[in-house]
């Protein structure tokens, strides 16, 4: 008995179909959240936030915190963050001054004795930060809410082993942080210099050996296929010393050329990018390789070891997602501080603005710098629903789901289920009773089977990235 089986008592196999990964292979959301960010509106700034925050009914639960730190020392040609290059170590002062601001403004709409069970520090590159600005960011968060020490608590920080030593490792567990995630993309040298990232293996075999000393709880690795001069074999040695590593979780993201919104990709020679066919050879290699390592695949490009909470989580339904991907400890509302930063409440999403002068200048005015928000109708949070247990649970129970929502689904997504039939005579998914349960081989093309209830989905005016 394999690994996978023996721990869920389940298949967890991924079974790669060519024909239908080519049929299916079409741009498409990720869907951190429904509906998407392309269809929050402008009209919602800081005082409809501010109103929303007064006029809406208390909270009770635990708190999620999203810092976004934008700067960055260099610049990586296949990025799509909002980030800013500069080694101008004065902006990094300023910065938190105006995140304190923030935060304090903020403060004022959550009781301060929420309990903080799900904080990620993202970027940009958080550690552009020096130690002592790490550990004043730290103390400004843990002064207006109450941050944790439970062992159930998950605090990550994204790093970039370029801008990292074995000393800010220790630092970060002392400031509470207790997952990391690394930025590897590919180990290949030669396309390391492709997308100007240089990082041998050695500079981040010490890295994860230090927080394999500082005992954190989890080590997570970014790989990204489709970049130039990766290739099958390529790819194969990269995954070889990402298993020597044996990293607790990997996520594996598709690389979207789209130099007309993101001026650094144009640097890339789009002569050196994979064909399609090849790209998705990739992906094939990389789903069999950390499969066969005994990974488990819990879907929209996340593998996890099977002793993962993450890997529990999938089989017993309580798999989460939210805006910092997958979780246990999802809280019901998300605050997202820091400019570009995205917030979301049972029934509303706003995000921050995404240009850091008018970000310093709402904030002088004492205004939350909110620039675009969507406040969610019945049908969007049903619908959101439906989709966040197709990518959380791999399957859908239409019953409960209708009984939960008032609604009679089969007539309410006559449509859509019209769709899903068509996808499991295709053998996507599967029907038991009231239930629908996604296939190993629809495992993959999860994301096709949520557009199905994406309600605001238009390919011809939004761009994604492909699903596969």
């Amino acid at each position: 008995m394999d690994m996978q089986s023996s721990t869920h008592g389940i298949d967890e196999r991924i079974r790669w179909d060519p024909a239908l990964i080519r049929k299916y292979d079409v741009a498409g959301p990720r869907y951190t959240s429904y509906p998407t960010a392309v269809q929050f509106a402008d009209g919602f700034g800081s005082r409809e936030y501010e109103r929303y925050l007064l006029e809406r009914p208390p909270v009770i639960g635990p708190l999620s915190l999203y810092v976004h730190i934008p700067y960055c020392r260099n610049i990586c040609y296949y990025c799509a963050c909002n980030k800013i290059i500069t080694r101008d170590p004065e902006v990094a002062e300023r910065y938190i001054v105006a995140v304190e601001k923030e935060v304090t403004l903020l403060a004022r709409h959550f009781d301060q004795r929420r309990r903080v069970t799900q904080l990620h520090w993202g970027g940009g590159t958080p550690t552009y930060l020096s130690p002592a600005e790490l550990t004043q960011l730290m103390h400004v968060l843990a002064k207006h809410f109450s941050l944790i020490d439970s062992p159930e608590r998950e605090y990550s920080i994204e790093l970039d082993p370029r801008s990292v030593d074995t000393g800010t490792i220790a630092l970060l567990k002392g400031l509470g942080f207790n997952r990391v995630s690394m930025g590897i993309q590919d180990f290949d040298p030669a396309v390391q210099r492709a997308v100007n990232r240089i990082q041998p293996f050695d500079m981040v075999e010490s890295l994860v050996a230090s927080v394999r000393e500082h005992r954190f709880k989890s080590l997570s690795f970014d790989l990204i296929y489709g970049l130039p001069l990766q290739s099958p074999a390529s790819m194969e040695q990269t995954l070889a010393k990402v298993l020597a590593l044996s990293p607790d979780r990997i996520s594996c993201y598709s690389y979207a050329h789209l130099p007309d919104i993101f001026s650094s990709q144009r640097s890339i020679d789009r002569m050196q990018l994979p064909t399609a066919d090849d790209k998705l050879e990739v992906l094939h290699t990389i789903i069999d390789t950390l499969t066969d390592a005994g990974y488990v695949y819990i879907g929209m490009d996340h593998f996890v070891k099977p002793e993962d909470e993450l890997a529990r989580a999938l089989p017993n339904g309580t798999l989460q997602r939210n805006f910092q991907g997958y979780s246990t400890q999802l809280a019901p509302e998300l605050l997202g501080i820091g400019v570009s930063s995205i917030s979301s409440t049972a029934d509303l999403y706003c995000q921050n603005v995404k240009n850091v002068d008018e970000y310093y200048a709402l904030l002088a005015q004492d205004k939350l710098p909110v620039q675009r928000g969507l406040r969610l109708t019945p049908e969007d949070i049903l619908r959101r629903d439906v989709i966040m247990q197709l990518i959380c649970r791999m399957g859908l129970d239409i019953e409960e789901t209708g009984a939960r929502h008032g609604v009679d689904f089969a007539r309410h997504f006559a449509r859509e289920m019209e769709i899903l039939a068509g996808m499991e005579r295709e053998g996507l998914l599967a029907s038991e009773g009231n239930r629908i349960r996604v296939t190993p081989s629809g495992r993959p093309l999860v994301r096709n089977i949520c557009m199905v209830f994406d309600a605001y989905l238009d390919p011809s005016r939004q761009r994604f990235s492909r699903t596969i």
